[in-house]
């Protein structure tokens, strides 16, 4: 039996997240690697620290590499083969470590930075992110394109599921993009302002960009031992992909798009998929994307004995 492992990203994090585990050795190496007390904010807060993108995405990605070390021997005994794993935005840092093109502490050193880079990379106030709502894509693009100028940017973000694109970018082009989008639409268009600390896969990243490349050309990426679908195009990278791609593809994700539901359209329905991280965000998601896919999610009472059924 084969099975595809997904790793959640920012959002999905909450004070207490890893304190399941008995083997706090992963803390001490997550602390290390962070270079700060991480193990602290994780179990016990506040939630205000945690919320700090440098902080959030550190601890994600911590507490995902955590489970799925837990799982990895279960998988084995089992005799369930790992076909392939992706991660949305940040969640493709544990994604490739956990495909072994990076360590552990490679990828908790280099999502720490990408955090404080791209928290730095904005005023607070110049840029914001909208959750566009049940509307087409192309209507979507079409709008992004036209409300941007030389001088104001806005495009898609994140495509989450098909009645959920997360546009960003200066708030003037958003809203621009927004009023477009109803002309097109007659008014019907419904757009939620996203608490976020910064506009995320936008130009509005590319100082976040720029700064990020050189942690990464620190890392000596290795072979995949799992394929890998990467956010940037949605395509389904092997085993003996270069590994200088994979960082290219890492350092272009930054002011990219997230991909998400193209690549879940990738899977065939058959698929039993894995949700390797904290909470249950991702199973909610592919099941808007295709309803026939079987997701368990491990951050749960039930999802290891689940993965044991199977």
């Amino acid at each position: 039996m084969k099975v595809t492992v997904v790793f959640p990203g920012q959002g999905t994090q909450y004070v207490g997240m890893g304190k399941v585990f008995s083997d706090f050795a992963y803390f001490e190496r997550a602390n290390e690697a962070a270079g700060y007390d991480l193990k602290k904010i994780m179990l016990e807060g506040p939630a205000e620290d945690l919320k700090l993108t440098e902080n959030t995405q550190p601890a994600i990605v911590a507490h995902s590499l955590m489970l799925f070390d837990k799982l990895s021997p279960l998988l084995k005994q089992k005799n369930i083969t790992v076909e392939r794993v992706l991660g949305h935005s940040v969640g493709e840092y544990a994604a490739l470590a956990a495909a072994g093109a990076m360590t552990f502490e490679e990828a908790v050193k280099a999502v720490h930075y990408r955090g404080k880079y791209m928290q730095e990379s904005v005023p607070a106030g110049k840029g914001t992110m909208y959750a566009i709502l049940k509307q087409e894509e192309a209507v979507i693009r079409e709008a992004c394109e036209a409300a941007s100028t030389s001088d104001e940017k806005v495009s898609p973000a994140n495509f989450n599921e098909p009645s959920q694109i997360v546009i960003s970018g200066d708030k003037p082009a958003c809203e621009r993009a927004i009023r477009l989008m109803e002309d097109k639409t007659g008014g019907r268009v419904k757009a939620i302002e996203l608490q976020v600390s910064a506009p995320f896969h936008c130009a509005l990243m590319k100082p976040a960009e720029l700064k990020l490349k050189p942690v990464l050309d620190n890392i000596k990426f290795q072979p995949l031992k799992f394929n890998y679908i990467a956010n940037i195009d949605a395509k389904e990278y092997p085993t003996d992909t270069n590994p200088e791609t994979i960082k290219d593809n890492l350092v272009k994700q930054v002011c990219g798009s997230v991909l998400w539901t193209h690549s879940i359209q990738k899977l065939s329905d058959d698929t039993i998929i894995i949700e390797c991280g904290p909470g249950k965000v991702l199973a909610g998601l592919i099941k808007k994307i295709n309803p026939n896919l079987k997701v368990i999610s491990l951050d749960s009472e039930t999802g290891f004995s689940e993965v044991e059924a199977l």
